[in-house]
């Protein structure tokens, strides 16, 4: 698994949590105050902060009194709205949902798009099922029409909807297009990280304020990059144990009890 909790990630995360409800942008000391508090020091939050900046993540603003502060760019909300039916989707995709297939050719001259439209497949959970053609559930649709503009990739794709007829068995090629020993592996690590946490707080009747929010935070932001790896292939496609539906429910319940006693940290 990728380098967990960089303070990009947190920021992002601590954005997506708490930050769309709010009526201004967060005041740099805030920033400063809420990252510190799950270990991120101020250097690391500034230098973070204008990295987001740069990319059009964030945009500066004021607060009601004054400060300086950073708000979400409107291509961060709709980025994070998109992460939010892929992050609390419940049930994984039925096998009769159907697929969505992207296809795609760039131009030799032209290769560096090529390599972001690839990646960004990937990151968004896709399965290779032959070259220039890329396989996802079928409700990955709209997230992946959004991601395409987005980027200015849309001249470069074409999107279809079908159902997958043959000639393997759907299951075997579902072992194919996704490595499934790969996103077991990062379900089995966010269990070791996350279970034992849900386990402590299991044995609690409190749930002080800043407890919550410093296990949400990082929970939060292992679990949001599970369903990218995990795109919720349908149940009848995936081999006996699969530990996703365990960790989608460690995740829910530390959710439901975190989360919002961890605002009332983040509100003071």
């Amino acid at each position: 698994m990728a380098e967990l909790h960089t303070p990009r990630s947190l920021i992002v995360t601590l954005y997506g949590a708490y930050g769309r409800t709010r009526p201004g942008p967060f005041a740099v000391a805030e920033l400063i105050r809420l990252l510190g508090a799950v270990g991120v020091d101020a250097p690391s939050v500034r230098s973070s902060v204008s990295r987001l900046k740069r990319r059009g993540l964030l945009v500066p603003g004021r607060t009601a009194d004054g400060a300086a502060g950073y708000a979400l760019s409107d291509d961060a909300r709709q980025l994070l709205d998109d992460g939010d039916r892929r992050i609390f989707a419940g049930a994984p995709a039925e096998l009769s949902d159907g697929w969505v297939l992207v296809v795609f050719s760039v131009p030799e001259s032209e290769r560096a798009k090529r390599h972001l439209l690839r990646s960004r497949l990937v990151r968004l959970g896709f399965g290779s099922a032959a070259p220039g053609v890329w396989i996802a559930p079928a409700r990955l649709f709209d997230e992946t029409r959004h991601t395409l503009r987005r980027l200015r990739l849309d001249p470069y794709a074409d999107l279809f909807r079908g159902e997958h007829l043959g000639f393997t068995a759907t299951a075997e090629a579902v072992g194919r297009w996704w490595d499934l020993a790969a996103i077991a592996k990062q379900h089995e690590e966010f269990l070791d990280r996350h279970e034992p946490v849900l386990r402590a707080w299991e044995r609690r009747e409190d749930t002080p304020a800043r407890d919550a929010y410093r296990d949400y935070l990082p929970a939060l932001d292992s679990w949001r990059r599970l369903p990218y790896a995990d795109p919720g292939l349908p149940a009848a496609l995936l081999p006996q144990g699969w530990p996703g539906g365990r960790s989608a429910d460690v995740f829910t319940r530390l959710h439901a009890r975190l989360r919002d006693p961890g605002e009332a940290f983040v509100g003071n």
